[in-house]
């Protein structure tokens, strides 16, 4: 649907954390809607760090992957929150998980 919200806000500030509202798979998504989604956002509420909540995503596109890197030329640092063994594995092999620091949290 034209100008549905491809990611999920969960906190707002200079440190903001998003999601991609509970997808197991993100092939589908739209690269251009979710780039301006992502720079409407960081210019709006002025995010040092953006930080994606990965839970439950089992697959991204190198595309995708791409995008999130591109965002550091924003000025904004870009962190990964609990990725999928899939997801971390590609994230290894590109070297990416050194541009996007990677972290491990407890949601239990």
């Amino acid at each position: 649907m034209p100008g549905e919200a491809i990611l999920d806000v969960y906190s707002i500030g200079p440190t903001t954390v998003v999601g991609f509202g509970g997808r197991d798979v993100l092939d589908g998504v739209n690269l251009a809607a979710c780039r301006e989604e992502i720079v409407a956002l960081i210019a709006r509420e002025h995010c040092r760090v953006l930080a994606f909540d990965l839970t439950g995503v089992k697959l991204i596109p190198s595309g995708l992957l791409g995008l999130l890197a591109s965002v550091r030329q924003l000025g904004t640092e870009v962190h990964l929150y609990n990725p999928s063994d899939d997801v971390r594995e590609v994230l290894a092999v590109t070297n990416l998980d050194r541009l996007m620091p990677v972290h491990d949290i407890d949601l239990d």
